[in-house]
């Protein structure tokens, strides 16, 4: 449907021309793993009183709709350890239910899915996204370094008997991730489930050298090629996968990749963390405090939100020479990557 002039000048458009259309709001920096790439082991949360309540979240998430906004993606931390989130898609849901909103999901660790998937289906989410990066219960431990990937296996069953699709998000290593990377395509594409590989990202001190775990796309996709028959499949989800279509499957596998391949010509969004701050670009210090605006008016939100898409930068600031050093300091787990 074309977009008449009104609804045009409503639109949030960066300095170089990219519409935002897509919001991934954070709804809690808390999670209850502590994954090796994403955390640190020990970290220090913030108090509840810095973080926005639900109803603020929510006139928020209004806000971005109004203006254009027609997919959000609820993320954490773990999204699902927030008391009474499920209140929150709830509220939000009407959105999906007058057209305004295309999309409501969220991307989760899968560890309290089980108890929520028939509550999020209800609310009108259609899909959801689990991180899963080993089906190996001694090194998800590992990985995770809390985790019991029983939990995760559980709520995926759950997310599938009540008709969620699932995707599953896999952050790909040099090491053993290598030799089960087909597990992994196997297992996701059995159940009727795509699998996405995403390239570790250099954000906050882990306690882990990149320089040792990180792995190109490129080079395990030359890797794949050798065993699967891996052909360019031209679905597009609005985001930066590149998805292939293996022939011994019949699944899709889809390819994130910050550090090897630059897919900032086509970013369409912004991402808010818990507290109301607005991150234009995950690979870059820069952001706006929202909470302010919100509590005085919609028109001073809207103004610091366009201020702060002008100020966008062209692309991110991740080097892949340079992993052992954090682009930016804060951790994966605030904006939920």
């Amino acid at each position: 449907m074309p977009l008449d002039a009104s609804t045009l000048k409503s639109q949030l458009v960066d300095s170089f021309g990219r519409r935002v259309s897509y919001l991934r709001l954070s709804v809690t920096d808390r999670c209850d793993l502590r994954c090796t790439y994403c955390m640190a082991e020990k970290m220090v949360f913030l108090p509840k009183r810095d973080v926005l309540s639900l109803e603020e979240l929510s006139r928020l998430s209004d806000v971005f709709i109004r203006h254009g906004v027609r997919k959000l993606r609820l993320t954490g931390g773990e999204p699902l350890v927030r008391r009474d989130v499920i209140d929150l898609f709830h509220d939000l849901s009407r959105h999906l239910r007058t057209g305004a909103l295309d999309e409501l999901t969220l991307t989760t660790n899968g560890t309290q899915l089980a108890r929520h998937a028939e509550a999020l289906a209800q609310c009108g989410v259609r899909r959801v996204n689990v991180s899963l990066d080993t089906l190996d219960p001694a090194r998800y431990r590992a990985v995770t370094r809390l985790g019991d990937i029983s939990n995760v296996l559980d709520g995926i069953d759950a997310a599938l008997a009540v008709g969620l699709k699932v995707k599953l998000n896999a952050v790909a290593s040099r090491g053993a991730f290598e030799d089960e990377v087909d597990d992994l395509i196997r297992f996701a594409h059995a159940r009727d489930m795509d699998l996405t590989l995403i390239e570790e990202m250099p954000l906050g001190e882990t306690g882990q050298n990149r320089d040792d775990t990180a792995l190109s796309l490129r080079d395990l996709q030359h890797d794949l090629a050798q065993r699967w028959t891996l052909k360019p499949h031209h679905r597009s989800t609005g985001g930066p996968a590149r998805f292939m279509y293996v022939a011994q499957t019949g699944g899709l596998l889809g390819f994130i990749q910050p550090m090897s391949c630059n897919f900032c010509a086509l970013c369409n969004r912004v991402r808010v963390s818990c507290t109301g701050r607005l991150y234009t670009c995950m690979g870059d210090d820069g952001s706006v405090d929202l909470r302010a605006p919100l509590r005085h008016s919609e028109d001073a939100t809207v103004e610091a939100i366009r201020i702060a898409l002008q100020a966008k930068p062209e692309r991110h600031q991740f080097d892949a020479g340079k992993m052992a050093i954090p682009a930016v300091a804060r951790h994966m787990s605030v904006l939920g990557g």
